[in-house]
C-alpha cells in the first residue's frame, strides 16, 4: 500500500465523508481477480537497510572521483563551484513546474531569461531557447527548425561525419519518415587525411536546407568555417554549428563565422557527468528565425505598475493551442540544468571562462607533446586542437585502456568503434581538472604498454 503521512483517525474521517469504509471498498470497479495480484517482491526493508544497500550498490561503480580521467568524447569532467549545486538544490528551483503563470514564477523565468543572454553571449547569436535534452537532440532540432524555415521546399541536410557518432544517430533517427535526404553521413569511409570543411563544400547545392559542423569537431580539430559558411550562404542554404561551450570561451565564436544556427551539449557548463545525464542540449539562432525555433522562449517586459518582468513569450507552438502546426513537439524543459549552467556562467564570468577554457587548451597540449615522443605514438591530424586530440598508437586501444584502467587511469575514447578507417586511434581529452603528474603519468604508462 503507498505510504501517505495521515494517521489511522484522519483516514477514518476521510473514508466517511467519501462514503465507504474502507479503502479496498476504492477499487471495487476493477475485477476481483485483478484487485490485488501478488507480486513477487523481496521482503521489506527499513529506510536504515535500504540506504545501506543503495549505497553499497552505488559503490561498485567507478567514477572520475577514483579514477583519473583522460576520456572526453562529448562528455568532460570539469571543475563546478560548489555554489552550483547549492543554488540547485534550493526548493524554489529544485521543485519548479513549467512556469506558464508569470505572476507566480517571476524567480524561475528570470533564471531562465539569465540562461538565454548568457548562451547568446558565448555563441554570438541574437536569440536562444531553454532549452533541449542533450547535445544530439538540439542538433536534431536544428534540422525540424531549417525544415520548417524553407517550408519543405529543400529536403537535403549536409553534415559533417566528423560531427559527434551519437548527434548523427540521433538525427537519422528525427529525419524518417520526413523525406529529407541526409550527405556527409559516411564515417565508414572516413581517414585521417578526410572529413574537413573543404571535404563537405562540394555536396552542397540548391535543394540543401542545412548544413552542419561541429566546432571544434568530435577529433578535437579546429576550423574557420567563414569561408564554408559563406559558400552556404551564396546557395541560400542555413549553416548549423555544434558548438564545445568552453571552447567558446576561447576561440572565435561560430556567430562571427555567420552561423544561423548554434547548438550543443551544455554539460561543460557545471553539470556533472552523472553516468551519461541528464544533460542540456542548448540552441541560439538569428532573430529572424525565432518564429522556427522550438522550445520556450523567456522574454523581458515591465508590469501594469512599470516594474520589470519576465514572461513566457512564443510557446504555443509545442505547450498550448497550435499543436498541429508545431515545429517540434519538445515541450519538456531541462529547466534545472539550464540553471546549473547559467549560474556556473555567471560565476566564472567572462575572465573566468577564459581561464578554464585556457588550463584546458595547454594542459592538452603538453599531454599531446609528450606522448607523441613515445615510438610508436603520432598525431593522426596535423589540425590545431583545443582540448581533445587523436594519437595512432602501436596497439589495439582496447589493451591499451584496459591497461591503463588497472593503474587507475580512464582512458580516451576508442576512434574505431565509429569509424572503421581510424582502428588503434586513441580520442583523449584534457581538462583543468588533469594536473601535471596525473598527465606525466599517463605518458609513462602508454610507454610501458607499447614495451609490453
Amino acid at each position: 500500500m503507498t505510504y501517505i503521512p495521515i494517521t489511522p483517525t484522519e483516514r477514518e474521517a476521510m473514508l466517511t465523508a467519501i462514503g465507504v469504509s474502507k479503502i479496498e471498498d476504492l477499487f471495487q470497479d476493477v475485477p476481483a481477480s485483478y484487485r490485488f495480484p501478488k507480486l513477487n517482491l523481496p521482503a521489506a526493508l527499513t529506510e536504515m537497510e535500504v540506504a545501506a544497500e543503495l549505497g553499497e550498490l552505488a559503490a561498485s561503480n567507478e567514477t572520475v572521483r577514483e579514477l583519473v580521467s583522460f576520456l572526453g568524447a562529448g562528455a568532460y569532467n570539469h571543475y563546478i563551484p560548489a555554489a552550483v549545486d547549492h543554488i540547485l538544490r534550493r526548493g524554489e528551483f529544485y521543485t519548479a513546474y513549467t512556469p506558464y503563470q508569470p505572476e507566480i514564477s517571476q524567480g524561475t523565468l528570470q533564471a531562465i531569461f539569465e540562461y538565454q543572454s548568457l548562451i547568446c553571449a558565448l555563441t554570438g547569436m541574437e536569440v536562444a531557447n531553454a532549452s533541449h535534452y542533450d547535445g544530439a537532440t538540439s542538433v536534431a532540432e536544428s534540422v525540424n527548425m531549417a525544415y520548417a524555415v524553407f517550408r519543405g521546399k529543400r529536403t537535403k541536410v549536409v553534415i559533417s561525419p566528423a560531427v559527434h557518432p551519437q548527434y548523427r544517430a540521433t538525427l537519422r533517427t528525427y529525419v524518417q519518415g520526413m523525406g529529407l535526404t541526409l550527405a556527409g553521413d559516411t564515417p565508414e569511409t572516413v581517414t585521417s587525411d578526410e572529413v574537413t570543411a573543404a571535404h563537405i563544400e562540394p555536396l552542397i547545392d540548391e535543394n540543401t536546407a542545412l548544413v552542419i559542423v561541429q566546432y571544434p569537431d568530435f577529433f578535437g580539430r579546429i576550423y574557420d568555417y567563414t569561408a564554408l559558411i559563406e559558400a552556404a550562404h551564396a546557395k541560400g542554404v542555413l549553416v548549423c554549428v555544434a558548438a564545445n561551450p568552453i571552447a567558446l570561451g576561447l576561440l572565435k565564436t561560430p556567430g562571427e563565422m555567420g552561423a544561423d544556427i548554434v547548438v550543443g551539449e551544455g554539460q561543460p557548463l557545471g553539470i556533472p557527468l552523472s553516468f551519461g545525464g541528464p544533460y542540456l542540449g542548448f540552441f541560439a539562432t538569428r532573430k529572424q528565425y525565432v518564429h522556427k525555433m522550438a522550445g520556450r522562449l523567456v522574454g523581458e517586459t515591465v508590469d501594469n505598475r512599470g516594474q520589470r518582468a519576465y514572461v513566457l513569450t512564443l510557446t504555443a507552438r509545442e505547450q498550448h493551442i497550435k499543436r498541429e502546426r508545431a515545429t517540434s513537439n519538445i515541450c519538456t524543459n531541462q529547466g534545472l540544468m539550464a540553471l546549473a549552467s547559467a549560474v556556473y556562467l555567471s560565476l566564472l564570468g567572462k575572465t573566468g571562462l577564459r581561464q578554464v577554457a585556457e588550463l584546458c587548451y595547454h594542459k592538452a597540449h603538453y599531454a599531446a607533446e609528450q606522448i607523441i615522443k613515445i615510438p610508436g605514438f603520432a598525431y593522426c591530424f596535423d589540425t590545431p586542437f583545443f582540448h581533445e586530440f587523436a594519437i595512432c598508437c602501436p596497439r589495439p586501444v582496447a589493451e591499451i585502456n584496459a591497461y591503463l584502467l588497472e593503474h587507475g587511469i580512464l582512458g580516451g575514447y576508442d576512434l574505431g568503434r565509429d569509424y572503421p578507417a581510424l582502428k588503434d586511434h586513441l580520442l583523449i581529452a584534457v581538462t583543468e581538472m588533469n594536473t601535471k603528474a596525473e598527465i606525466d603519468a599517463l605518458v609513462e604508462l602508454l610507454a610501458e604498454v607499447r614495451r609490453d
